[in-house]
């Protein structure tokens, strides 16, 4: 059946953790104006009624990235428009109010990469690939990979795949820190779940520092970093449901850290 006609981007709230798909399976799930200004809706309305998100591609790949017939299209300055209408809906996800977890299988490509980076726990399957072949399409970036992506994997692995054209599988991504998780075919989406609900029952206040202040304070100088790092901890701590968790600490209310599985 297709899928043209149909919104290009699903929503379901499933308990407190929003589900956005990319609904474009017959096209790989290639990004078009269309689906960013779905996409941008779908994020506003996670922020406003849940506590964490999943994105997700529909069929056998995640996402080709940039829909290349329509961007051909394009005059200079929309091109340009375009891209920093990329960049702040991206910006919507990395520093938004909620974590989002992102599911990866198949393809993730050019742009679908740079969606993925813009998420903060990114779990890949076996059957995952990762390039960036703007080099052999004359183009070059436009969704906050130069940022995000060089700063995942560092400016050179990235330089390669650029230049070279090269893909890259997601066991070799993850050494890189291109993704967090890699699982067997099939299950990453099940995985991604499982993330953005343990990341749901944090305190909102310490989700929000993690998510707006870590990527600044990376930007910053050390002692400007230390300096934030100084308010943002006493802020987080002055919350009700901060002191509420630290009590139930102290009073052996709450399980402790365990060592990890053996993998």
């Amino acid at each position: 059946m297709s899928t043209a006609n149909q919104e290009p981007i699903s929503y379901e709230l499933d308990g407190e953790i929003a589900m956005i798909g990319l609904r474009r399976p017959e096209k790989r799930n290639a990004v078009s104006d269309r689906v960013v200004e779905a996409l941008n809706v779908a994020i506003e309305r996670a922020q406003d009624e849940a506590k964490a998100a999943v994105i997700f591609g529909e069929g056998t790949h995640f996402c080709a990235g940039l829909d290349l017939a329509e961007h051909m299209q394009k005059p200079l300055i929309g091109a340009v428009m375009g891209s920093r209408r990329w960049h702040r809906i991206f910006d919507g996800i990395e520093r938004g109010a909620i974590p989002f977890a992102v599911a990866l299988q198949g393809a993730v490509v050019g742009g679908g990469f740079e969606l993925a980076a813009a998420c903060h726990l990114r779990v890949a399957d076996e059957t995952a690939f990762f390039g960036l072949p703007e080099g052999q399409r004359g183009i070059f970036v436009g969704g906050g990979g130069s940022v995000r992506i060089a700063r995942l994997i560092g400016a050179q692995r990235m330089g390669d795949m650029m230049l070279t054209g090269r893909t890259v599988s997601p066991v070799q991504m993850e050494v890189w820190g291109g993704v967090n998780y890699v699982v067997p075919a099939g299950t990453a989406l099940d995985k991604a779940k499982e993330l953005a609900r343990l990341a749901a029952q944090n305190a909102p206040m310490s989700n929000y520092a993690i998510l707006n202040a870590l990527p600044r304070i990376r930007d910053m100088s050390s002692e400007d970093g230390l300096f934030t790092e100084s308010l943002m901890s006493a802020l987080a701590s002055a919350t009700p449901e901060a002191n509420e968790r630290l009590r139930a600490f102290l009073e052996k209310r709450t399980a402790r850290l365990k060592a990890p599985d053996a993998e």
